[in-house]
Order: C-alpha cells, then structure tokens, then sequence
C-alpha cells in the first residue's frame, strides 16, 4: 500500500486523506468526497451531521464528532425509496431527532415532482421511523422554532410553512417572506437560485443563510449570503457585507462554495460548513469545508479572512473520534448503508431480498441488463486517485463487474458472463470476447484511477494481472456535463437472471 500520498493532509484507512493532520491543525475538506449540502446539528458535547444521498439506498448516513473534523459513520436513517434525497435538515427539538427530506423522482431534475418527508428517532442511531409524507414539493427545508414557540420550515425560493408541533405534519399555508440578496449584473454565475435555507438564533436575532448563484456552473457561482431579523415572521435584513463567501477566481482551490450552516465549536468559537468541489476534481462531487466566523460589534458575522486551502488550527484537541472508516471490504459483516448503497434501487426481487452474506462473499442477485439498468452497488471514496480489486464469480444467466458509476447514463468499467467480456465506456456497452487466461465463470478485476484516467487489470488467480487494452478517461463524468448532483464511484454491478458474488474488496489510495 502507498505510504504519503499528496502532500498535505492528514491519513486515514488505507491510505485515505483525512482533515486532521495530527499537529493540532487540519485542512480542507473535513469530508473528503461526496457530501453535498451539509446539515449539522450540535446535541451538547456531540456533533452529528448528514448529507444529500439522492439516489443512494440505504441513504442519508449519519456522522458523528466530537471536534468537527474527525468524524464516524454510525447509521443509515433511510431505509425505503422515496425518490432522489436532496438537501435534507437534520434537528433535535424537546429530545427528539428528526430528518426533514425533501425528494425528486428520478431523471425528472430541478423541476421533477417530488416532496418533503419527515422521519424521526429518540435515539440518533435510531431505529428511524418510516417516512410521514408531508405533501409538499419543495426542496431545502430548514428548520426554525420561533420567538411564539411554533415551529417552521424555511424552503427554497425565499417560502415558509408553519409545522404542527410534533413536526409530523404541516399547517397552514405556505408564505413568501423573503426575495434574497441581489448580486452583481456582471457575476459569473449558473442561475438566482435562493435555496438552502438555515435558521441560527444568536442573541437577539435569527440569522437566515442561504445559497445563491446555483449549485454547479461556474466555479465563481455558487455563494453564501445572509439576511436576518428579531423576529420570525421578519422584516428580513441583508448583510452590508454580502456575500459572507463566494469563490471569487477559478484559481483558487476550491469551487462553488456555498450550502452553509452555522455551528457552535467545543470551545465556544464559531464556524460555518459548507460545500464545494474541488479545483481539477469534479468527479469527486461536493465536499465538505469548515471555516471559521466570528462575530461583529453590530451583531453580523464574517469570515476570518483565513485560507480555507491551508492548514488552519484545529477548534479542539483531544476530543476526536475515529475518522472515516476502512472502504476494503471482507464481507464477514454487513456495511451495507455504513459504506455500500445501490443506486435507485428496487427493493426485492421475486419477493426476496436482493443480496446477502454467504461464507465472507456478497451475493448480489441479478437484475436488468446492465450497469443502467441493475441498481449497481457503490461507495464514496475521497482520494484523487486510487485503486480497488475484487474477487468476482458469475452463475449461469448472470452478468457481473466492476464500475466507476456516476448515474444511470455515465459509468465505465468491465464485465462478463459466461460467454464474453463486456466494456463499459460513455454509459454503453461493447461486446467482446473473452481472453484466453479467463474461464469465463470466475475472474479477478482491478480498477485504477489515476489523473482521471481509468485502467483496468483481470487476473485468473489474483497473482498474474493483464492490462485490459483499452483506459478511459473519465475527468467529465460529473454534474456540468451529465447533470444529476453526483460523483464518479467505485461500484459493483450484477445484471442478467442468475446471481453474482464478490469477495475480497481491497482498495487504496494511491499518488496522484
């Protein structure tokens, strides 16, 4: 396995880039890879935060810390398929948990039917109610409880609703309160926009911060404004010094950043997180970034002018939980959730569980006829490059591989089944025979990315490896290109009618 990998950060599982660097400072992101739309909640000595799963099931897993920047996977809250998970909010009130969770159908994008749903726990590690439908299509809900006690959800598009009080159900009628902060004619950015709306109470006023300048297009885009009020049902101000974070050149390190939520360190410091993708590295989606504010005189808050692509001081020491979690995979215990989900999954088929454990192997059965269609099985990796094998056997009727999958349209990879080998590039498929050194029933496969370029290696008995004769390159599979909010990840796939088992998942960062 490689040892230091891109100088600069700090090293997790197998070689994993991790924010803590481990001398009292951290750097960028605090979640590396996938983890858009960042909703946190502080529950006394305890940090917990999730983020948009969209088409992932089991979705929206959990995190938890103790300091902010090392954090553990310790639940999957959704179990069912309710749709595309978009930017859900994550609050405690009177000792309950709750996730509201708005949702899009597939393939139907910004302007697809949808709805907000709600699920609730009294332990954060749940078990986690089913979802209650809440009837309403909008997206970004963020959670407030005002001055009168009445709780509400702030939406997209400057929008309120008033919720019951056990925020199970929604009363009343949706309101517009507020038309957000206008930008510079000239700005480079995607569109207006006004989405995620977060609600901090800080001393005598609610703070508003939302998102403007759409999530993706231009780097210089995306961006965090603010407006505030002493009461609830406002007048809503702006901040004089708006916006609170934008990137303002794409030279910087880190793109499109916005999506924020205030937070409360361990020791009574200020921070905002937020996501953004990384410059050079869309295909590994929106990350996750911590940066610190503090408050002003005038009652406002601002950055610290600090570099976000530096090392900054860590807001505590000696708190940490352990980070991440190893991605390798010996299938003796079900991760299921914790690291692995399908993509728009159907839950059963024939009226029995998809997969299951048998003697350390994942059994996947089999559905549709290829990597569009069969739900692959995928996790979030955050390195810039890296390298994964896997031990693959194919029954009769199946065909089975490997991936790196963005969405239903765009994935490359390598399968086979009895009779050939199928390459995967550009979302389609090509039919090829199979090589001597395999038998067409059992094979093992390795796939490495590097510089965006993808190579991919067989092996007959996991010793001897032959280069596939074709590499990829994979540097526009993400949003600009092909839509849908994702990331470029490794997978596993198993379609045709019999069943696939995998055994043996190794994988490891590796120098870029």
């Amino acid at each position: 396995m490689a040892a230091e990998l891109q100088v600069g950060w700090g090293r997790g599982p197998e070689g994993q880039r991790k924010a803590d660097l481990g001398n009292g400072s951290y750097r960028n992101p605090i979640m590396p890879g996938d983890h858009p739309d960042p909703s946190i909640l502080k529950d006394g000595d305890d940090y917990y935060m999730t983020f948009s799963s969209f088409d992932a099931y089991p979705g929206l897993v959990i995190w938890h810390s103790r300091d902010l920047i090392n954090w553990e996977p310790i639940t999957a809250a959704l179990q069912r398929n309710i749709g595309s998970v978009w930017a859900p909010e994550l609050i405690k009130h009177e000792g309950r948990y709750y996730l509201y969770i708005p949702t899009r159908q597939k393939n139907q994008g910004l302007q697809g039917r949808g709805s907000i749903y709600v699920i609730w726990a009294d332990d954060i590690r749940g078990p986690w109610s089913d979802p209650i439908d809440l009837h309403n299509p909008r997206i970004d809900p963020g959670h407030a409880v005002g001055e009168d006690g009445r709780r509400y959800l702030f939406l997209s598009g400057g929008d309120r609703v008033q919720l019951s009080d056990d925020g199970l159900s929604i009363v009343g009628e949706m309101q517009h309160i507020y038309d957000g902060w206008e930008y510079p004619e000239e700005w480079d950015v995607e569109a207006f926009a006004q989405e995620g709306p977060k609600i901090t109470r800080h001393g005598r006023y609610f703070y508003m911060i939302l998102a403007e300048g759409g999530t993706a297009g231009p780097a210089t885009g995306h961006m965090v404004v603010c407006a505030r009020s002493e009461s609830i049902h406002g007048p809503w101000e702006n901040a004089p010094h708006n916006p609170i974070v934008r990137t303002q050149s794409p030279k910087e390190a880190w793109w499109s950043r916005g999506h924020a939520t205030l937070v409360e360190g361990p020791t009574g410091q200020w921070y905002m997180v937020y996501h953004g993708y990384e410059n050079g590295y869309y295909t590994l989606g929106r990350q996750a970034l911590l940066e610190a504010i503090e408050w002003t005189d005038d009652g406002w808050f601002r950055v610290t002018g600090a570099d976000i692509a530096a090392p900054l001081p860590m807001p505590v020491t000696g708190q940490a939980v352990a980070h991440g979690l190893a991605l390798s995979d010996d299938f003796r215990r079900s991760k299921m959730g914790i690291q692995w989900a399908f993509y728009d999954p159907q839950p059963t088929i024939d009226g029995t569980e998809r997969f299951h454990y048998d003697n350390n192997a994942l059994v996947i059965g089999g559905a549709g006829t290829s990597p569009a269609d069969c739900s692959p099985l995928t996790c979030v990796c955050g390195d810039r490059a890296y390298r994964f094998e896997v031990e693959v056997e194919v029954s009769p009727g199946a065909t089975g591989g490997v991936l790196l999958f963005y969405s239903r349209r765009l994935y490359v990879g390598l399968g086979f089944n009895a009779d050939q080998l199928l390459m995967h590039r550009y979302g389609t498929e090509r039919l090829m025979p199979m090589p001597a050194h395999l038998d067409g029933r059992h094979l093992f496969m390795r796939v490495t990315n590097r510089d965006h370029i993808v190579t991919i290696h067989t092996s007959a008995d996991g010793k001897t490896w032959h280069k596939f004769g074709t590499q990829m390159e994979v540097s526009g599979y993400h949003h600009n290109v092909a839509f849908d909010f994702l990331s470029l990840r490794p997978g596993l796939y198993a379609a045709g009618t019999g069943e696939v088992r995998f055994q043996n998942f190794h994988y490891e960062a590796i120098a870029a």
